[in-house]
């Protein structure tokens, strides 16, 4: 089993920047892939950005050039640099690890972009 925390989440005014951070723990393997999701009010959880155990990443258009994910695979942790924050990326966001064929979920953090 794994565990997902997530932590970093807050207000934050529209071009500002936040952090937020995903400690995986428990039965962790060499090769996985861990990505930032997000859901708002009324729409589908949506990917945002995801980053092989390996350094490979791979980005939503809507998000290109203003945010970046990164990991450290010694403390099983990942990260999410969201730059340039609009309203539109008000959302809680979720961890998500997968391995072989399962995935797993943080409970979520809540990001608020407004003035």
């Amino acid at each position: 089993q794994v565990q997902l925390v997530e932590s970093g989440g807050g207000l934050v005014q529209p071009g500002g920047s936040l952090r937020v951070s995903c400690a995986a723990s428990g039965s962790i393997r060499n090769i996985n892939v861990m990505g930032w999701y997000r859901q708002a009010p009324g729409k589908q959880r949506e990917l945002v950005a995801q980053i092989t155990s390996g350094g490979s990443t791979n980005y939503a258009d809507s998000v290109k050039g203003r945010f970046t994910i990164s990991r450290d695979n010694a403390k099983n942790t990942a990260y999410l640099q969201m730059n340039s924050l609009k309203p539109e990326d008000t959302a809680v966001y979720y961890c998500n690890l997968r391995q072989s064929v399962v995935s797993y979920w943080g409970q979520g953090t809540q990001v608020t972009v407004s003035s």
